[in-house]
Protein backbone atom coordinates (compact mmCIF):
# COMPACT_ATOMS: atom_id res chain seq x y z
CA UNK A 1 0.00 0.00 0.00
CA UNK A 2 1.40 3.41 -0.95
CA UNK A 3 1.86 6.17 1.60
CA UNK A 4 -0.95 8.20 0.04
CA UNK A 5 -3.38 5.25 0.11
CA UNK A 6 -2.49 4.49 3.73
CA UNK A 7 -3.14 8.11 4.71
CA UNK A 8 -6.52 8.14 2.90
CA UNK A 9 -7.54 4.90 4.64
CA UNK A 10 -6.62 6.30 8.06
CA UNK A 11 -8.56 9.46 7.33
CA UNK A 12 -11.58 7.34 6.38
CA UNK A 13 -11.33 5.46 9.67
CA UNK A 14 -11.34 8.72 11.58
CA UNK A 15 -14.34 10.06 9.67
CA UNK A 16 -16.33 6.85 10.16
CA UNK A 17 -15.73 6.55 13.90
CA UNK A 18 -19.13 6.88 15.66
CA UNK A 19 -19.76 9.76 18.04
CA UNK A 20 -20.06 8.82 21.72
CA UNK A 21 -23.58 8.96 23.20
CA UNK A 22 -23.92 12.13 25.22
CA UNK A 23 -21.26 13.96 27.18
CA UNK A 24 -18.66 11.51 28.45
CA UNK A 25 -17.57 13.87 31.22
CA UNK A 26 -19.33 13.05 34.49
CA UNK A 27 -19.80 16.37 36.25
CA UNK A 28 -20.65 15.91 39.95
CA UNK A 29 -23.03 18.12 41.88
CA UNK A 30 -21.37 20.02 44.72
CA UNK A 31 -22.53 21.83 47.86
CA UNK A 32 -22.64 25.21 46.15
CA UNK A 33 -24.91 23.94 43.39
CA UNK A 34 -27.14 22.24 45.92
CA UNK A 35 -27.53 25.49 47.84
CA UNK A 36 -28.37 27.26 44.56
CA UNK A 37 -31.03 24.60 43.90
CA UNK A 38 -32.68 25.10 47.27
CA UNK A 39 -32.56 28.88 46.90
CA UNK A 40 -34.16 28.56 43.45
CA UNK A 41 -36.93 26.40 44.94
CA UNK A 42 -37.50 29.02 47.63
CA UNK A 43 -37.82 31.75 45.01
CA UNK A 44 -40.15 29.62 42.88
CA UNK A 45 -42.46 28.87 45.80
CA UNK A 46 -42.59 32.54 46.68
CA UNK A 47 -43.36 33.56 43.09
CA UNK A 48 -45.97 30.82 42.62
CA UNK A 49 -47.63 30.97 46.04
CA UNK A 50 -50.89 32.40 44.73
CA UNK A 51 -51.03 30.00 41.78
CA UNK A 52 -50.52 26.98 44.03
CA UNK A 53 -53.13 28.27 46.46
CA UNK A 54 -55.60 28.77 43.62
CA UNK A 55 -55.07 25.21 42.38
CA UNK A 56 -55.47 23.87 45.90
CA UNK A 57 -58.62 25.88 46.53
CA UNK A 58 -60.36 23.88 43.78
CA UNK A 59 -59.66 20.41 45.18
CA UNK A 60 -58.00 20.84 48.57
CA UNK A 61 -57.62 23.10 51.60
CA UNK A 62 -56.38 26.18 49.70
CA UNK A 63 -53.18 26.22 51.77
CA UNK A 64 -50.58 24.51 49.56
CA UNK A 65 -49.05 27.73 48.26
CA UNK A 66 -48.77 29.28 51.70
CA UNK A 67 -47.39 26.08 53.20
CA UNK A 68 -44.74 25.62 50.53
CA UNK A 69 -43.64 29.24 50.74
CA UNK A 70 -43.45 29.09 54.53
CA UNK A 71 -41.56 25.80 54.44
CA UNK A 72 -38.85 26.86 52.02
CA UNK A 73 -38.50 30.24 53.67
CA UNK A 74 -37.73 28.29 56.84
CA UNK A 75 -35.28 26.12 54.90
CA UNK A 76 -33.46 29.21 53.63
CA UNK A 77 -33.13 30.46 57.19
CA UNK A 78 -31.93 27.06 58.43
CA UNK A 79 -29.25 26.83 55.74
CA UNK A 80 -28.01 30.36 56.37
CA UNK A 81 -24.73 29.94 58.21
CA UNK A 82 -24.97 26.15 58.10
CA UNK A 83 -21.68 24.46 57.18
CA UNK A 84 -22.45 21.07 55.62
CA UNK A 85 -19.82 18.42 54.99
CA UNK A 86 -21.46 17.34 51.76
CA UNK A 87 -24.40 17.57 49.40
CA UNK A 88 -26.39 15.07 51.45
CA UNK A 89 -26.20 17.26 54.56
CA UNK A 90 -27.84 20.15 52.70
CA UNK A 91 -30.71 17.96 51.56
CA UNK A 92 -31.24 16.25 54.91
CA UNK A 93 -31.34 19.67 56.59
CA UNK A 94 -33.85 20.80 53.97
CA UNK A 95 -36.09 17.81 54.56
CA UNK A 96 -35.93 18.01 58.35
CA UNK A 97 -36.87 21.69 58.24
CA UNK A 98 -39.81 21.05 55.93
CA UNK A 99 -41.20 18.36 58.20
CA UNK A 100 -41.05 20.66 61.20
CA UNK A 101 -42.39 23.80 59.51
CA UNK A 102 -44.97 22.76 56.90
CA UNK A 103 -48.45 21.68 57.84
CA UNK A 104 -50.74 19.24 56.08
CA UNK A 105 -49.43 16.44 53.91
CA UNK A 106 -46.87 18.54 52.04
CA UNK A 107 -44.38 18.85 54.90
CA UNK A 108 -44.00 15.13 55.61
CA UNK A 109 -44.00 14.20 51.91
CA UNK A 110 -41.47 16.76 50.71
CA UNK A 111 -39.48 16.37 53.91
CA UNK A 112 -39.30 12.62 53.41
CA UNK A 113 -38.17 13.07 49.82
CA UNK A 114 -35.30 15.42 50.61
CA UNK A 115 -34.20 13.47 53.69
CA UNK A 116 -34.23 10.16 51.80
CA UNK A 117 -32.23 11.65 48.93
CA UNK A 118 -29.75 13.27 51.28
CA UNK A 119 -29.15 10.14 53.33
CA UNK A 120 -28.02 8.30 50.21
CA UNK A 121 -25.35 10.92 49.44
CA UNK A 122 -22.53 10.54 51.94
CA UNK A 123 -19.64 12.16 50.07
CA UNK A 124 -18.75 15.84 49.66
CA UNK A 125 -20.16 15.79 46.10
CA UNK A 126 -22.77 13.69 44.31
CA UNK A 127 -21.80 11.88 41.14
CA UNK A 128 -24.58 11.84 38.53
CA UNK A 129 -25.32 8.12 38.93
CA UNK A 130 -25.34 8.50 42.71
CA UNK A 131 -27.80 11.36 42.48
CA UNK A 132 -30.08 9.38 40.17
CA UNK A 133 -30.11 6.47 42.63
CA UNK A 134 -30.70 8.82 45.55
CA UNK A 135 -33.66 10.38 43.75
CA UNK A 136 -35.19 6.92 43.38
CA UNK A 137 -34.81 6.41 47.13
CA UNK A 138 -36.65 9.69 47.62
CA UNK A 139 -39.50 8.52 45.40
CA UNK A 140 -39.71 5.24 47.30
CA UNK A 141 -39.95 7.17 50.57
CA UNK A 142 -42.75 9.37 49.26
CA UNK A 143 -44.70 6.39 47.92
CA UNK A 144 -44.27 4.46 51.14
CA UNK A 145 -45.55 7.38 53.19
CA UNK A 146 -48.39 8.46 50.92
CA UNK A 147 -49.23 5.08 49.37
CA UNK A 148 -49.64 6.81 45.99
CA UNK A 149 -48.82 5.51 42.53
CA UNK A 150 -48.79 7.26 39.14
CA UNK A 151 -52.35 8.02 38.10
CA UNK A 152 -53.60 8.86 41.62
CA UNK A 153 -53.44 12.63 40.94
CA UNK A 154 -50.69 13.46 43.44
CA UNK A 155 -47.13 14.76 43.42
CA UNK A 156 -46.05 11.28 42.32
CA UNK A 157 -47.52 11.98 38.87
CA UNK A 158 -44.80 14.60 38.39
CA UNK A 159 -42.10 13.04 40.55
CA UNK A 160 -42.02 9.58 38.96
CA UNK A 161 -41.63 10.74 35.32
CA UNK A 162 -39.12 13.39 36.36
CA UNK A 163 -36.87 10.81 38.00
CA UNK A 164 -37.30 8.35 35.16
CA UNK A 165 -36.20 11.03 32.69
CA UNK A 166 -33.27 12.04 34.89
CA UNK A 167 -32.07 8.46 35.32
CA UNK A 168 -32.42 7.64 31.62
CA UNK A 169 -30.39 10.69 30.64
CA UNK A 170 -27.60 9.84 33.09
CA UNK A 171 -27.54 6.22 31.92
CA UNK A 172 -27.26 7.51 28.36
CA UNK A 173 -24.14 9.45 29.35
CA UNK A 174 -25.70 12.90 29.33
CA UNK A 175 -24.41 15.75 31.47
CA UNK A 176 -26.23 16.27 34.77
CA UNK A 177 -27.55 19.62 33.54
CA UNK A 178 -29.14 17.96 30.51
CA UNK A 179 -30.62 15.30 32.79
CA UNK A 180 -32.08 17.95 35.07
CA UNK A 181 -33.63 19.79 32.13
CA UNK A 182 -35.26 16.58 30.92
CA UNK A 183 -36.50 15.87 34.44
CA UNK A 184 -38.07 19.33 34.65
CA UNK A 185 -39.80 18.92 31.30
CA UNK A 186 -41.14 15.50 32.32
CA UNK A 187 -42.37 16.84 35.66
CA UNK A 188 -44.18 19.71 33.98
CA UNK A 189 -45.84 17.32 31.53
CA UNK A 190 -46.82 15.02 34.39
CA UNK A 191 -48.37 17.89 36.33
CA UNK A 192 -50.32 18.98 33.27
CA UNK A 193 -51.62 15.46 32.77
CA UNK A 194 -53.18 15.40 36.25
CA UNK A 195 -55.93 17.68 34.93
CA UNK A 196 -57.62 14.70 33.27
CA UNK A 197 -57.25 12.41 36.29
CA UNK A 198 -59.70 11.64 39.06
CA UNK A 199 -58.04 11.92 42.47
CA UNK A 200 -57.64 8.67 44.38
CA UNK A 201 -55.57 9.95 47.30
CA UNK A 202 -55.74 12.85 49.73
CA UNK A 203 -58.48 15.36 50.32
CA UNK A 204 -59.10 15.72 46.58
CA UNK A 205 -60.26 12.09 46.46
CA UNK A 206 -63.36 13.06 48.47
CA UNK A 207 -64.57 14.99 45.43
CA UNK A 208 -64.69 11.91 43.24
CA UNK A 209 -65.36 12.77 39.58
CA UNK A 210 -65.50 16.47 40.47
CA UNK A 211 -61.71 16.42 40.91
CA UNK A 212 -61.35 15.87 37.15
CA UNK A 213 -60.49 19.05 35.26
CA UNK A 214 -58.21 20.50 37.91
CA UNK A 215 -54.40 20.37 37.98
CA UNK A 216 -52.98 18.81 41.11
CA UNK A 217 -51.18 21.39 43.28
CA UNK A 218 -48.66 18.87 44.65
CA UNK A 219 -47.66 17.77 41.17
CA UNK A 220 -47.36 21.43 40.22
CA UNK A 221 -45.05 22.27 43.10
CA UNK A 222 -42.99 19.17 42.27
CA UNK A 223 -42.54 20.52 38.74
CA UNK A 224 -41.31 23.78 40.27
CA UNK A 225 -38.74 21.83 42.31
CA UNK A 226 -37.28 20.20 39.21
CA UNK A 227 -37.38 23.35 37.11
CA UNK A 228 -35.33 24.92 39.90
CA UNK A 229 -32.90 21.99 39.70
CA UNK A 230 -32.48 22.52 35.96
CA UNK A 231 -31.79 26.21 36.52
CA UNK A 232 -29.23 25.43 39.21
CA UNK A 233 -27.34 22.88 37.14
CA UNK A 234 -27.34 24.75 33.84
CA UNK A 235 -26.51 28.23 35.11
Amino acid sequence: MTGQARQETQETWVRCEPDPPGDSEERPVDIHQTRIWVRAITAAMDQNKDRLTQLDSAIGDADHGVNMQRGFTAVAAALDGYEPAGVGDVLVKTGTTLISSVGGAAGPLYGTFFRAVGKQLTGPVAEPAQLAAAFEAGLAGVQKLGAAVPGDKTMVDALAPALAAFGAAIEDGQDVGVAAERAATAAEAGAQETIALQARKGRASYLGPRSIGHQDPGATSTALVFRALAEALTS
